[in-house]
């Protein structure tokens, strides 16, 4: 093997190893962004559910009364 063809051949590996790990960044990220929109899903939802809880608590427990003991005291 000459040593323009060791060139070439150790050049085309290379190639090969930055196409690769191009094609595996490009995975990673997509893999990031489909994670943030579903953090941001889960967010707006939870925000909602604690909006939703306050409200229940406000219009439910009206003036906030001492609870009366037990019967058996």
């Amino acid at each position: 093997m000459s040593d323009t063809e060791s060139v070439n051949a150790r050049l085309e590996a290379l190639e090969v190893r930055v196409a690769y790990q191009d094609r595996v960044i490009e995975d990673l990220n997509q893999t990031v962004i489909d994670q943030w929109k579903k953090i941001d899903g889960l967010k707006r939802q939870l925000a909602e559910l604690l909006d939703r809880v306050m409200e229940v608590e406000d219009s439910a427990a009206g003036p906030r009364a001492p609870e009366p003991p037990p019967p058996h005291y």
